[in-house]
């Protein structure tokens, strides 16, 4: 009988207690079914790009003297695996919310249905790397025969399980867009109540040498439990040293990511990572760590269908290319005469092979600076999104609170009013200079008005709208958006027109 055979053969058991799988339920969780009447929680990771070639540049790691071998901060981009329209388009993968628990792991690996209980919500530890994709392996199977319309499917194709990349980790324990860029950069997710709160590490006011059950502490941003401390993760791909803004080419043994129960208070971040060889000091055994374990990450393939193929493909062409809307932006030339484009051309003319692999050598180099500089002007259009919601909102309350000034001012101090004249020329600076700070603010938003339309397009622009959106929803702005389109709806009627509406602009936030 073959393995998955033997797993759907299970008799059929009574469904867990979610307290043994999901202990602190949210909004937002994925139950996916496992066997013995089992069940994992999972947690989307939003990527704000909807487009399959689309990706999203992050900066991994810390910057470290003593740890820069290992931690060294480097860019890289990440990217969702399933579409979703609303609230915005954009894409995602999941993770699951816990560590693999001992009851989980057993429910999938042996060949009876385990006795859910309290202990068997301990992590499980002790076991390989390629007992981890065993793991995976197996659920991936049972899921298909048992439960695959379950499954999350990205243009008809079903995900699947494995463990996560080191960038699809790290991300997340970040707190990916849920947090600030500041946030995201710091040595932990934020953690308004104290470490203790959110992790489990060395030390009687916390682990005390113990492994503890899975979820019992806060979660991170994301709604996922355990990010640091407890166990070790165990990622995807192999170990790679730090090569300043690289990773260095030798591939090693897997990577642990997050720490465990008995790394110091001082030493648990974010960054930190450890190599550990596939196999035992003596190369007997595979290497089995007691402070070990894993949680999977669920995505699906890159090129699904021939449509996407073809996508892709119309996509990458596009990458590097100027577009047609260019003119309007910084003086860049439209793709008519894009330097990429008109190497292309003398390349097809040239009859010297050498020559020939130059020329396509030298676009292929042109073509990556050019999608660089792209990159680098989203991301700036998307910081003049979030500046110019910003001001909107600081418009609107420093402008009611002029009116509430002036509606004051004129009640007490003017025709028939009582106030002695003392308090009415206090009253009278309050108010000038109040006047003068919402000068000052719908001054500072004009200029943002004035300077992304004389450096950005519409076309260029537009995109970045959603994408903004997807930022603050993550973050819980969701209130920010009726700002946010009002900012846009500012700025494309300039970039129409090119009047500088002042009284408008200020109006059009007030009245939010």
């Amino acid at each position: 009988m073959g393995l998955a055979a033997a797993l759907a053969s299970l008799p059929a058991a009574a469904a867990w207690d979610a307290k043994y799988y999901n202990p602190q339920p949210q909004k937002g969780d994925v139950i996916l079914p496992m066997p013995c009447g089992g069940a994992m929680a999972w947690r989307q990771v939003r990527v704000p790009m909807a487009s399959p070639l689309d990706d999203y540049a992050v900066t991994l790691g810390q910057d470290s003297e003593e740890w820069g071998y290992l931690e060294q901060a480097r860019p890289t981009h990440i990217a969702g695996s399933f579409s979703v329209g609303k609230p915005e388009p954009g894409r995602y993968y999941l993770l699951a919310k816990y560590e693999v628990s001992e009851l989980q792991y057993h429910a999938v690996m042996d060949g009876q249905c385990p006795e859910p209980s309290a202990q068997l919500r301990l992590p499980q530890t002790g076991v390989s790397w390629f007992d981890a994709i065993a793991f995976t392996d197996r659920y991936n199977l049972w899921l298909r025969q048992n439960a695959a319309d379950k499954l999350p499917k990205e243009d008809g194709v079903a995900g699947f399980l494995r463990l996560p990349t080191e960038v699809e980790w790290e991300f997340a324990a970040r707190g990916g867009l849920a947090v600030s860029q500041a946030e995201f950069r710091d040595v932990r997710f934020p953690m308004p109540e104290g470490l203790n709160a959110y992790a489990w590490f060395a030390g009687a006011q916390s682990a005390n040498g113990q492994l503890q059950l899975a979820g019992l502490l806060k979660p991170n941003p994301l709604g996922l439990h355990d990010m640091l401390g407890n166990v070790d993760e165990m990622l995807f791909e192999p170990f790679h040293l730090n090569k300043l803004d690289r990773q260095h080419g030798q591939a090693g043994g897997y990577i642990l990511r997050g720490g465990n129960y008995l790394t110091p208070q001082a030493e648990l971040r974010t960054a930190l990572r450890q190599e550990q060889p596939y196999y035992a000091a003596d190369g007997s055994a595979q290497n089995r760590l007691k402070t070990g374990g894993f949680r999977p990450a669920l995505v699906a393939p890159a090129l699904t269908s021939r449509e996407r193929i073809k996508q892709v493909e119309s996509d990458w062409k596009k990458l590097g290319v100027s577009r047609p809307e260019a003119p309007a932006e910084s003086g860049a030339r439209p793709a008519a005469q894009d330097p990429a484009t008109r190497i292309a051309s003398l390349a097809e003319g040239v009859q010297d092979d050498a020559l020939r692999q130059q020329l396509e050598k030298l676009r292929s180099e042109l073509r990556a600076n050019t999608q660089a500089r792209d990159e680098q002007r989203d991301q700036a259009i998307r910081s003049e999104l979030q500046l110019g919601a910003f001001l909107c909102t600081k418009l609107k309350d420093d402008g009611l609170f002029l009116d509430t000034l002036e509606g004051n001012y004129s009640r007490s101090c003017g025709a028939g009013g009582s106030e002695p004249k003392a308090r009415c020329e206090a009253r009278r600076e309050q108010l000038d200079g109040h006047r003068k700070v919402l000068d000052f603010m719908l001054n500072y938003y004009a200029d943002s008005v004035v300077g992304t339309a004389l450096n950005y397009s519409q076309a260029s622009v537009e995109p970045q709208v959603d994408l903004v959106a997807q930022q603050l929803a993550a973050r819980g702005k969701s209130n920010l958006r009726s700002y946010l389109d009002t900012h846009w709806s500012n700025l494309r009627t300039y970039l129409k027109n090119g009047k500088v509406a002042r009284a408008h602009w200020l109006q059009s936030c007030k009245t939010l």
